[in-house]
């Protein structure tokens, strides 16, 4: 999947089982976030991600995608409502995964109004070595965006627990 091309579109059910298509959210900036409840990484971005997302307002969605085959959807549902994520979408067979080359909760992609990819990787620059975060990736391509620039960073390493894709 290619940078500055359009994002491959996909329908997904949310928890409630709600059919949700990422061309339905064209001309507002979306973060596609592969995302685990028991990923002690994927917890400390959905707070950084959760308080950014108040401050933008309706012009950027967020829409978490569960692919781990060993996180039962009602596992997904009660951490959802604990960190208190709007949505969570369901990807029982890792079809957007795979599609996205998703590897690790998480991994973020973040799409302009037009539906073009515009950043992919780690959420912020925490890694085996770094602790604490000093940068927000996620947020600085979101930023841009929102004030009609390309991201300065496009891709970055993504770093967080491996997608359990078998059991």
């Amino acid at each position: 999947m290619d940078l500055d091309r359009l994002a491959p579109d996909f329908e997904l059910p949310d928890f409630d089982g709600h059919l949700h298509h990422l061309s339905h959210y064209r001309g507002k900036i979306v973060i596609v976030n592969f995302w685990s409840s028991e990923c002690p990484h994927s917890e400390r971005t959905d707070r950084s991600l959760m308080s950014t997302l108040v401050q933008w307002g309706e012009e950027v969605v967020l829409l978490p995608i569960a692919s781990n085959r060993s996180e039962s959807a009602e596992m997904v549902r009660e951490v959802a409502k604990t960190r208190r994520l709007p949505r969570v979408l369901i990807d029982a067979e890792d079809v957007v995964a795979n599609l996205y080359e998703a590897q690790t909760t998480p991994h973020a992609f973040v799409i302009d109004r037009a539906g073009i990819l515009r950043y992919r990787g780690a959420v912020d620059d925490v890694a085996f070595r770094q602790r604490v975060a000093t940068r927000f990736y996620v947020e600085e391509a979101v930023e841009a965006l929102l004030e009609n620039h390309s991201p300065a960073l496009t891709e970055s390493p993504a770093f967080g627990c491996t997608i359990v894709r078998e059991i």
